[in-house]
């Protein structure tokens, strides 16, 4: 396979695991636009620990599991305190002051970063994915899953019945850490280099539209939001220049065309965003359609207790 291929297949596999660490609390009806901070919290802990402790990776990736699970359980008891918008704006606070806390560090290198000296191939970050999609469709099929979307869909009635709210979303939140912290140290030791200019609000913002925009009703959703946000840009690097050729010739236009940079990506992507915001607020995959596809699939029963085929 070409290194082209094993760097999308490697960022495709960070920003699979990212979708989910921020699914979890949404799932729970906390957004979280801190991602980027947690995913540096792992990124520069796996770094550090391989750098100046010389820990192999085996180590380091469980090490950036742990103090990003940590963090995140220690500051959702007062974060989660705020709802809505000031969660929104608390939660992108805690990842601006951890980015500058890192930035000022010169243990961490600061804004020269650090080398990662031991290196993994694509295989991990893919087969980590993997495994990450697979445990969130489990935990989503649990008895805790199934409260995760009761506090989600009426946290006043979840509240009645009797189900913890605050515990189940610190436990969320703090799920989400950790695995935001395992996306950080795959990052690390793919790249073998980590800088904090890497983990921006930009970061943030585009995490948080892969769930939205997948879906954040069913585990489907991040998984089609962020391969489908994640492989879009790389067609449009293809697609653009012939598109533009095609546009000009219809003016008669003849002379050499300059290719077409990198911000009409984001245009483009810009504009699929406010479309989909218009027309599928509910994002790409929604409970009912998996519901409509689960009952074609699935054999049904006749009245007499015989499977129908």
């Amino acid at each position: 396979m070409s290194g082209y291929w094993t760097g999308i297949l490697t960022i495709l596999s960070i920003n699979v695991i990212m979708a989910y660490a921020i699914f979890l609390p949404v799932a729970t009806g906390q957004l979280n636009l801190g991602g980027a901070g947690f995913q540096a919290l792992g990124a520069y802990t796996a770094a550090f620990l391989s750098a100046a402790v010389g820990l192999s990776a085996w180590a380091t990736i469980p090490a950036a599991m742990l103090v990003g699970g940590l963090v995140s359980a220690m500051i959702a008891f007062p974060l989660l305190r705020t709802k809505g918008v000031y969660l929104v704006l608390a939660t992108f606070a805690l990842a601006e002051v951890i980015a500058g806390a890192i930035l000022n560090s010169e243990t961490l290198g600061g804004a020269m970063g650090l080398s990662v000296p031991e290196f993994l191939d694509y295989q991990v970050p893919v087969i980590a994915a993997v495994l990450v999609t697979l445990f969130v469709f489990y935990l989503m099929s649990t008895r805790f899953g199934l409260t995760m979307r009761a506090c989600h869909d009426d946290d006043v009635v979840s509240d009645l019945l009797g189900v913890s709210i605050r515990g189940v979303r610190v436990v969320a939140f703090a799920t989400g850490g950790a695995l935001a912290g395992l996306a950080g140290a795959l990052y690390a030791h793919t790249f073998n280099f980590v800088e904090i200019q890497s983990f921006n609000a930009l970061l943030s913002i585009y995490v948080l539209l892969y769930v939205l925009l997948g879906g954040t009703q069913t585990a489907f959703g991040p998984l089609i939001g962020a391969t489908f946000f994640t492989l879009l840009p790389e067609l449009m690097r293809s697609v653009l220049p012939g598109l533009k050729a095609s546009v000009v010739s219809m003016f008669g236009e003849t002379a050499s065309l300059s290719p077409p940079d990198e911000s009409w990506r984001f245009v483009v992507l810009g504009v699929l965003t406010v479309l989909m915001m218009m027309f599928r607020p509910e994002g790409l995959i929604t409970r009912s359609m998996v519901d409509r596809v689960t009952s074609l699939v699935k054999p049904r029963r006749k009245a007499d207790g015989r499977v129908e085929a």
